[in-house]
């Protein structure tokens, strides 16, 4: 497959491994509404949050959204927007690299942007998420207005989406607009749109005529296209009155499509999106909440993806936050979100913004999906490194850190935050997992309940089959090990704080 290089390529393709593991801090004082919320909103540089989020939510995410810069030259107030390509191009690539890893295997990504950059995006996505997971590029028509200063105005932008794995994504077809059905012939199946009878699939026991029983005037496919069935078929819908003859019943065939049947399939998803709001309905969205911020998407095109890619209660992952529609359009819509901003701006735009979604406000969608308030949100911000500059652990780890990232290094999956404070961690793949470490048998002492000994051996959780066990130290000797089927990992050497 062809590969896109720019400058720095190489140090960016280990950049996202290079990224050091960061705790997360909660700040209370900016957390709102439920205490037990699962909604986050951390503030700081989202490569080194997404990184501190993998322990914890790999392989969870089902939908991600992120609107990045756009690279347009263009002076923003609120971020740089005018990063030179190759820069660009080597803030996107690791940070696709980690949205992969939270990516559930059902879950699929949704990226905006203009054409300055979605075409390079497309190529860097085929690396990242393979080629065969592309799942479309949708064009939003986000300006209605023309611009009259130019030649050609732009009145588009690109929603590209890929699949973690393209045979088993989980899509949502649209519901169906019940505004293009209608019952004239007062029909006892319901309300029906009438739709074409050809096909373009040419067959030939799908060549036949049609005779208009109206007018008896008769009727052949069109040149290169077929009819939608045989002829045997065609009969019996006639007969049980599906077949439509135009309103006044002189012209070609069309078939009836009630709008029960219909509902049940769902409406399929074009790429040509012009009912999903523009620029300027979302910065009149953000006038409403008292939110200043450039180049906003409105909320009915968050909606519209969050219906194509997610249910309720499945998580939604925003990196890029902006000024948190993302966020808000999930919690209105029930979905669990994390949404990650940088700076001031996380403290100054989308949290005050999404307390007024908790508070019950009436913009955006609220109305369309009957949002009324509730639930909450739980700030957070990034501590220091886990690891220091030598690999080892910094001191104040508390043990359910250190956990998350042996199990995470160990099994590349995500370790639940419920899961409990011991040393047996689980087991995976048929294989049993312990750590030894912040005197979590209830030995404090230095060579205590940190060090593999025979009586803290038989203190541990019983497991029958191949055990991995990190402590301080070992004192059984390796012929045992070997017996007992134990690997013996020391810390904090052998912990790869990748």
């Amino acid at each position: 497959m062809p590969l896109l290089s720019w400058h720095n390529r190489d140090e960016d393709l280990t950049r996202a491994a290079r990224t050091p593991y960061r705790l997360l801090e909660p700040v209370a004082s900016l957390s709102y509404g439920e205490v037990d919320s699962p909604n986050m909103l951390i503030e700081g540089d989202n490569l080194d949050a997404l990184k501190a989020l993998l322990p914890y939510y790999a392989g969870q995410v089902k939908c991600i959204f992120i609107d990045p810069p756009y690279n347009t030259r263009s002076a923003f107030e609120h971020y740089d927007d005018n990063l030179e390509h190759s820069q660009w191009l080597s803030v996107m690539y690791p940070r696709l690299e980690l949205l992969r890893e939270l990516l559930s295997q059902d879950g699929s990504i949704w990226i905006t942007l203009d054409d300055n950059e979605a075409h390079y995006l497309k190529v860097i996505c085929d690396e990242t998420f393979g080629r065969r997971n592309f799942i479309g590029n949708i064009v939003w028509n986000h300006r209605k207005s023309v611009q009259n200063d130019v030649v050609i105005s732009l009145s588009h932008n690109h929603v590209i989406a890929y699949a973690k794995d393209g045979k088993n994504v989980a899509l949502n077809r649209l519901s169906v607009d019940e505004s293009r059905y209608e019952n004239p012939d007062k029909d006892p199946r319901g309300p029906w749109s009438a739709t074409p009878f050809d096909a373009p699939n040419v067959r030939p026991n799908l060549t036949y005529a049609i005779r208009n029983p109206n007018t008896d005037e008769e009727y052949w496919p069109p040149k290169g296209r077929c009819w939608r069935t045989t002829e045997a078929e065609y009969l019996r819908l006639l007969k049980s009155d599906e077949i439509v003859f135009g309103k006044t019943g002189r012209s070609k065939p069309q078939q009836k499509r009630f709008l029960g049947d219909a509902a049940k399939k769902g409406s399929t998803v074009k790429t040509w999106w012009d009912d999903v709001g523009t620029a300027t309905e979302a910065t009149k969205e953000l006038q409403k909440l008292d939110v200043d911020f450039d180049t906003p998407k409105p909320e009915r095109l968050l909606e519209r993806i969050h219906l194509i890619a997610t249910n309720p209660g499945d998580l939604v992952l925003d990196s890029f936050l902006g000024s948190g529609t993302t966020a808000a359009v999930a919690h209105k819509m029930g979905r669990r979100w994390i949404g990650i901003e940088m700076g001031e701006h996380a403290r100054s735009h989308c949290q005050p913004r999404l307390k007024k979604v908790v508070d019950g406000e009436q913009g955006g969608i609220s109305e369309t999906v009957k949002w009324k308030g509730g639930g909450g949100f739980r700030f957070y911000k990034l501590g220091v490194p886990v690891f220091d500059e030598n690999g080892h652990i910094r001191a104040g780890i508390k043990f359910e850190h250190l956990a998350a990232h042996v199990w995470f290094a160990e099994t590349g999956t995500a370790r639940s935050t419920r899961a409990k404070k011991q040393a047996f961690l689980g087991e995976h793949g048929g294989t049993g997992y312990y750590l030894l470490f912040n005197g979590i048998l209830g030995d404090e002492r230095k060579t205590g309940g940190n060090v593999l000994t025979r009586r803290v051996l038989r203190s541990l959780p019983k497991f029958d089959g191949p055990k991995v066990i990190y402590g301080e130290a070992c004192d059984l000797p390796g012929e045992q090990l070997r017996e007992l089927d134990i690997a013996f990992r020391q810390t904090p050497y052998d912990i790869k704080a990748r």
